[in-house]
């Protein structure tokens, strides 16, 4: 499916879905509690969907529950959490690959990881050399290669410690800390170059919610988990999710818009609330109420100022200089921003985008670019040298370029969103078409119609 994004105005409430991160860490310990465990606002995303057909072969269970009913019930596989029964396809899910696996790994036995075109280009080989220090066998199914599918026997042996770089992904320390809870005991993770550490925080609490004794150094370099055996079914909530608030945010911020971003999660887990004060750094209008668990975003002639306008002027130096090791899922929607905004930003420490559903630092250049975008990239940054649509004294600005065209999803559901987004703030007559766009639903199911009831406008081609 193509879309076709169009100048538009947005206006009303808006409530994004359950946070994917959040889901994917609740099936799974849901999976191996003992008994039944309900989560509410789970995310029904591909990637979730992904997760929730994984947990039958291990010995647990999913009802999804009907009508309006929002909550999934797990019956748990406690004591019965056994090899997977069959070879276990994440689909899309680099969480699900990177949780699971060190997880097998604690069972005797052989399991086998496989998923689609995409996860079969991400690297696996960090994930056979933790395993392999902990003693079990790890390896990859084809001489010489580096991605899935990836074969593991089991179990890990004592002592269960390990250095790892931490560097390439947060989420294989994610499933080495879950893995702690099959564990007889603690287990001591060396992370020589942690990234994407808001990540292991909210592992972090997930685990202590179920019991679990977690100790992370200050500097996250060091971490210890002990599991406290079996534990039992638990209810739990799902907050909304940060990575998808950033594109009705984005959207409203680069448009004439006013729109209310409900069931907010204010609670700090979320490391990619971060994006706020990046906005706002840039005079983006932004304001929070956490009573009321919501966030309004004006842009636009709707901004309380008139004129919406983004800038670099009051950062130091004049340029944006912002670090998303610890939120580098917001690079796409930041991306878009800053090619609206006057000024040099420079997004710095990504080199893990290089390394998810696409090699985003390049595809959002080559794709952008299309769209009369400036951008110079490295291997872990990116410079975008934009231009407000705007003069500071409101009147149209000749240096601001962008126009429409056709450019590629590459099948990633941050890209799709993002370049979708940006077809939304260009000007009247000139349009973006996404190609490859229905790949939204691994992370935001009915991006498009749920942005259209606010106003956007999306068109389907």
């Amino acid at each position: 499916m193509d879309i076709i994004s169009s100048n538009s105005s947005l206006s009303g409430h808006i409530q994004v879905p359950g946070s994917k991160s959040h889901t994917i860490r609740a099936l799974l310990l849901a999976a191996l509690a003992e008994g039944e465990s309900h989560i509410h606002n789970p995310l029904p995303s591909a990637d979730c969907r992904s997760t929730a057909a994984a947990v039958p072969l291990l010995g647990a269970s999913v009802d999804f529950g009907r009508g309006e009913d929002n909550c999934w019930t797990v019956r748990g596989a406690g004591k019965g959490f056994h090899l997977p029964d069959d070879v276990v396809n994440v689909g899309n899910s680099g969480s699900l690959l990177y949780f699971l696996s060190p997880l097998a790994a604690t069972l005797e036995g052989w399991s086998v990881f496989t998923g689609d075109e995409s996860i079969r280009r991400r690297p696996v080989d960090h994930v056979v050399d933790a395993l392999r220090q902990l003693g079990a066998e790890a390896s990859t199914a084809r001489p010489g290669s580096s991605t899935c599918p990836l074969i593991i026997r089991g179990p890990v042996q004592k002592p269960y410690r390990l250095t790892t770089a931490g560097s390439v992904s947060s989420q294989y320390i994610s499933g080495l800390m879950m893995s702690a809870l099959r564990l007889d005991a603690p287990m001591e993770l060396t992370l020589t170059d942690p990234k994407e550490t808001p990540y292991l925080t909210m592992t972090q609490k997930w685990l202590e919610k179920v019991g679990a004794e977690v100790s992370i150094s200050d500097d996250y370099k060091h971490i210890s988990v002990r599991g406290n055996g079996i534990f039992p079914g638990f209810d739990a909530a799902v907050p909304s999710d940060w990575e998808a608030v950033a594109f009705p945010l984005v959207a409203a911020l680069l448009t004439d818009s006013e729109i209310t971003i409900d069931n907010t999660d204010f609670s700090g887990i979320q490391g990619d609330d971060a994006i706020v004060p990046i906005l706002r750094s840039l005079g983006a209008d932004i304001e929070e109420d956490k009573e009321k668990a919501a966030l309004t975003v004006r842009g636009g002639r709707k901004a309380r100022n008139g004129l919406g306008r983004l800038s670099t002027e009051a950062c130091p130096g004049g340029q944006l200089h912002v670090n998303l090791s610890g939120l580098p899922d917001a690079v796409c929607a930041l991306a878009v921003a800053a090619c609206f905004c006057e000024g040099d930003s420079y997004i710095e420490d990504i080199a893990v985008c290089r390394r998810k559903e696409t090699d985003r630092i390049e595809v959002l250049q080559k794709e952008l670019g299309k769209l009369g975008a400036d951008i110079e990239t490295g291997p872990d940054y990116m410079i975008v040298h934009g231009h407000s649509p705007l003069l500071a004294d409101g009147s149209r600005n000749p240096e601001f370029r962008l126009h429409g065209g056709d450019v590629e999803s590459y099948a990633d559901h941050r890209v799709a969103m993002s370049l979708s987004c940006l077809g939304l703030a260009l000007p009247q007559g000139e349009q973006v078409r996404v190609k490859a766009a229905e790949c939204c639903s691994v992370s935001f199911p009915r991006f498009y119609p749920v942005m259209g009831a606010i106003g956007a406008e999306f068109k389907e081609a």
